[in-house]
């Protein structure tokens, strides 16, 4: 199976002298990871990231898109093997690509998530979607409290190149903060404008965290998990032994590796 089979073709792009603003409404209201920018050819030029526009919350910001746009760490072509594809995007860390017509003519041909992946192995009935979550989830799990500031936090997750934290308080899980929680809120302050937003003072996590969180058990089925993720948009999700407690974490990425 090649990229071209499992791609989304009708991502949404933008154009490189669009407002950031723009950009980031985008990203907001449709929940994209990236954001693919072209020129008037179509042409890839880069992309902006979650956290790229996250540095920028100011609804008056006149900045262009084409001034904050990165490289991205990856371009696969439409007829790149779905395989070596997948596994370039964990080795990158990649939860998104962009796909282009081929790998001479950089003409933008939609996005390829992780998501993508997923659904093909589902369709595909892989056996190894048999596992037990147990067995792939990640038992290192960076936490944070309810009162921690969403500043702190957000530095944190920088600091660490996380994009969620599962949010604890006195070994009780209480929920969980994501990225797209701190964009959605507006919450936090951006690196390169003056401290000023919505909150007068600094905003915390329990003000913004994802809650009830959804939880899993350890002997849930991979085909369980990837469903559930699917199925509501999640990205990760914890797992928790019959009592409640909090045994570990699974992401995509996880997932996507152990279908390997």
């Amino acid at each position: 199976m090649l990229v071209k089979d499992i791609a989304t073709t009708n991502y949404p792009a933008l154009y490189e002298d669009e407002l950031v603003t723009k950009a980031r409404a985008m990203i907001r209201e449709q929940g994209l990871g990236i954001l693919p920018i072209i020129n008037q050819q179509k042409r890839l030029l880069g992309v902006i990231s979650r956290r790229t526009i996250m540095t920028v919350s100011s609804s008056k910001s006149a900045i262009r898109v084409k001034g904050i746009m990165n490289e991205p760490a990856l371009i696969l072509s439409k007829d790149t093997d779905m395989t070596q594809a997948a596994r370039e995007m964990l080795r990158l860390d990649a939860w998104y690509a962009p796909v282009t017509t081929s790998s001479t003519v950089n003409v933008y041909a939609g996005v390829v998530g992780l998501e993508n992946f997923l659904d093909a192995f589902l369709k595909a009935k892989s056996p190894r979607l048999k596992k037990p979550v147990y067995e792939v989830m990640t038992t290192d799990v960076a936490m944070c409290t309810p009162d921690d500031e969403i500043d702190k936090v957000w530095r944190l997750m920088q600091q660490k190149c996380l994009h969620a934290l599962i949010v604890m308080k006195e070994k009780k899980l209480m929920g969980i903060i994501t990225e797209r929680d701190m964009l959605e809120s507006g919450a936090i302050f951006p690196e390169f404008e003056a401290k000023k937003g919505r909150f007068k003072s600094p905003a915390k996590v329990f003000s913004v965290m994802h809650m009830p969180v959804t939880t899993l058990k350890e002997a849930t089925s991979l085909r369980e998990t990837a469903t559930l993720m699917l199925q509501k948009s999640f990205g990760r999700l914890p797992v928790v032994d019959e009592k409640g407690a909090l045994l570990g974490i699974v992401d995509r990425k996880d997932l996507v590796k152990s279908l390997l």
